[in-house]
C-alpha cells in the first residue's frame, strides 16, 4: 500500500463538478492499492499517517502530526500509484490490487480514519474521474508505504 502524503492549506474533489470531500489545513492522502495489501497493512499506514510529524511547531520544526493539530484528512483512491515504473516507457500495473479487493481496502482504510481521527475526514469516490485540486503548504510531499 502506498501513500502519497501533501501538506495542504486546502484540497478538494470534484466529480462531474460536485465537490464530493473538501478539508482546509491538513494533509491530502492519494492511495495505492497493490496485490498483497490486506486490513493489516492498511491499519499499519493509518497509524503512520496519522501520527507523522510534518506540521511545524511554534519554532517552525515539523514536529506535529495531522492529529495533533486536528487538521483534516481528505483520503483519494489513486490506481497509478500501484503502478510499476522500474522499464519503459509505459506503466504496468501488474503489482496493482484488483478494483474489487481495491475497493475494500480503500473503504476500510476510510472507515478506521473516521473512526481513529478527530479531525474531519473527507473523501473522493472510488474508481471515479475525479479532478483534485490542492494549494501544497511547504511544499511538504512524502511517499508512505507498509
Amino acid at each position: 500500500m502506498r501513500a502519497l502524503v501533501q501538506r495542504v492549506t486546502t484540497a478538494k474533489v470534484e466529480i462531474q463538478g460536485e465537490v464530493s470531500g473538501e478539508i482546509q489545513q491538513g494533509m491530502l492522502v492519494l492511495l495505492g492499492v497493490e496485490r498483497n495489501d490486506n486490513k493489516a497493512a492498511a491499519d499499519k499506514l493509518l497509524k503512520k499517517l496519522l501520527a507523522y510529524r510534518i506540521f511545524a511547531d511554534d519554532e517552525g520544526k515539523m514536529n506535529l502530526s495531522v492529529s495533533d493539530i486536528e487538521g483534516g484528512v481528505l483520503l483519494v483512491s489513486q490506481f497509478t500509484l500501484a503502478a510499476d515504473t522500474r522499464k519503459g516507457l509505459r506503466p504496468g500495473f501488474s503489482t496493482a490490487a484488483a478494483p474489487a479487493d481495491a475497493q475494500v481496502l480503500y473503504d476500510y482504510m476510510v472507515g478506521q480514519c473516521q473512526d481513529a481521527h478527530t479531525g474531519h475526514v473527507a473523501t473522493g469516490q472510488f474508481g471515479a474521474d475525479m479532478q483534485v485540486s490542492l494549494v501544497n503548504d511547504g511544499p511538504v510531499t512524502f511517499l508512505l508505504e507498509s
